[in-house]
């Protein structure tokens, strides 16, 4: 349990949410295992005794986050936070905002919702059978609180409304971001291809992975990795670390054979197409921050009848730089992104999916698919400072 808990918390660190020692979690198994500040559990106790779960994660995050979830929270309509990126749509749906720091009111949330956002930026969440799922959404809470901040900030300067606090917030999300970038040094190192065999596939995709998660490129660590090899695609599971893909990774027919692919990721017909269109490779999605914000802004949005479908049936073709941005859902319905990303990709370096994240690939290995998903999120967050700053 001690080992868990250090696990998150050191992930939680890495990920530039939270100092050391700051973040609190628990995890039950005969009796509850604590780990953080003693206030946050004097705080907890009441509601892991009322909830039916097996953890909890408490923060306030790190700078520019606590700030922004503050200000989104004090200025919430209806009691939530309503982000519009995929992941909120897809795992949160909305962030309760509790106006009292008390356990009841924490407990009344939480027994409808993943998480609770407090005065001074206090989250919390809580997982009802590992304590990754608590970790996950406490990650989901602070990359969507990101990403609406700075997509909610490009609308209001289209009508000339972008308030003095909030292009503090921006300027502070910037030079934070700034001075990451100018600790993590040059591109990480890569396998070269082609990879012939699984043992040599399987190496680069988690060698990429654990890249993808280091340079922020992920939240938490959403996202998934492909590579063909022969009449298989070796592809990232469903719900998988890519920072721990050793044994997440499934070999799927590309030939309609007995491999189904039954834990593989959600988007398997997407890289199934992609590759098919492209004759490359390697397909990478990550969930770069910048990018996601500046794919929900559209020109037209406030005189568009499908403003409120744009994640699924936008008809306009959209480009940011040299790259398309396209609708889709994740998964194999009416409305997946298999329909759209894999023509968007033809003569593409990358295509943005709506409020989703970024898809890149490589022709042989996944240098050039991991140097253009860096590249595009730097230019995004260039094309964010320049118009808001």
């Amino acid at each position: 349990m001690e080992r868990l808990v250090a696990k998150y918390s050191g992930k939680l660190e890495d990920a530039g949410l939270a100092e050391k020692g700051e973040a609190l979690l628990v995890t039950v198994d005969d009796e509850p295992f604590w780990s953080g500040p003693d206030a946050l559990r004097h705080l907890l106790e009441p509601v892991l005794r009322g909830l039916n779960v097996t953890s909890l994660c408490a923060l306030q995050p790190k700078e520019p986050y606590r700030a922004i979830i503050e200000h989104l929270a004090s200025t919430a309509s209806s009691g939530a936070i309503c982000p519009q990126d995929s992941e909120t749509r897809t795992f949160l749906h909305e962030i309760p905002v509790v106006e009292e720091a008390s356990a009841a009111a924490i407990l009344a949330t939480l027994r409808r919702r993943k998480c609770a956002v407090l005065p001074g930026g206090l989250v919390v969440t809580h997982g009802t059978v590992t304590l990754e799922q608590a970790f996950v959404s406490l990650c989901s809470v602070c990359f969507a609180c990101f990403v609406k901040l700075h997509a909610d900030a490009l609308r209001a300067v289209r009508r000339s409304e972008l308030e003095p606090a909030v292009r503090l917030l921006v300027e502070s999300a910037a030079r934070h971001d700034s001075d990451f970038r100018g600790q993590i040094g040059a591109a990480p190192t890569l396998h070269t291809g082609p990879f012939e065999d699984e043992i040599s596939a399987r190496a680069a995709i988690c060698q990429v992975g654990k890249a993808t998660v280091e340079r922020r490129l992920v939240d938490s660590y959403f996202g998934n990795v492909s590579y063909r090899c022969g009449d298989l695609l070796h592809i990232s599971q469903t719900g998988a670390a890519l920072d721990e893909l050793e044994t997440c990774i499934d070999p799927c027919s590309l030939t309609g054979g007995s491999s189904v692919g039954i834990t593989a990721s959600s988007e398997l017909r997407a890289h199934r197409g992609a590759l098919e269109t492209t004759g490359k490779r390697a397909v990478l999605h990550g969930h770069p921050r910048y990018t996601v914000a500046l794919s929900l802004d559209c020109e037209q949005a406030e005189e568009c009848d499908k403003a409120d479908r744009c994640h699924t049936e936008c008809e306009r073709t959209r480009r940011l730089f040299d790259i398309p941005v396209v609708p889709g859902e994740v998964g194999s319905g009416r409305h997946g992104l298999y329909r759209t990303l894999p023509e968007a990709l033809r003569h593409s370096r990358g295509a943005i999916v709506y409020g989703h994240g970024l898809f890149t690939t490589g022709r042989l290995d996944f240098i050039e698919a991991f140097a253009a998903l860096e590249d595009i999120e730097r230019l995004c967050k260039n094309e964010v400072a320049q118009r808001l700053l």
